[in-house]
């Protein structure tokens, strides 16, 4: 079993209830546990200004999947939700992002990991700091480092 962390998020919808069905269908992945959820942030767009905010969280699986055969069952999940890739960070029903897996480090064209821009990115780090503070990211650093560096401004705990 490895570790993986995956990040969620959307904006289109009811994206609160889109993200607790997505960690409900991770859970539910073959070979695969779900041991924690983040808590639910509000965080403002990114990339294109002009969209709703986002809901954003983060999971952490133990997983016998590989990472481009997890990456493909997120992408099953992202399209069963109904997301349509119309606008590179666009609005969107539900993303999930394989962010990092224990021990793994890969860059070939459909997956990079750890995920090349997590450090810039406080609706990432937010919800990764709730579940792994400590963890050291391979060239990036440590998450709760990390999230010391960002803007967070605008980004709220929702209540569950």
């Amino acid at each position: 079993m490895t570790a993986a962390y995956i990040a969620l998020g959307g904006n289109l919808g009811d994206p609160r209830r889109q993200l607790l069905d997505a960690v409900d269908a991770l859970a539910h992945l073959p070979g695969t546990r779900l041991l924690r959820r983040s808590s639910l942030y509000r965080t403002p767009p990114w990339g294109v200004l002009e969209q709703p905010s986002f809901v954003n969280a983060a999971a952490l699986l133990e997983t016998t999947l590989a990472p481009h055969a997890l990456l493909d069952a997120l992408l099953a999940i992202e399209q069963n939700a109904g997301r349509v890739r119309a606008e590179r960070n666009g609005p969107r029903t539900l993303d999930l992002d394989l962010l990092h897996m224990e021990g793994v480090r890969l860059d070939d064209e459909r997956l990079t990991l750890p995920h090349p821009r997590i450090a810039e990115r406080a609706f990432v780090l937010l919800p990764l700091n709730d579940l792994a503070p400590d963890l050291l990211l391979p060239g990036q650093g440590r998450v709760a480092d990390l999230l010391a560096t960002v803007d967070t401004q605008g980004c709220e705990r929702l209540a569950e």
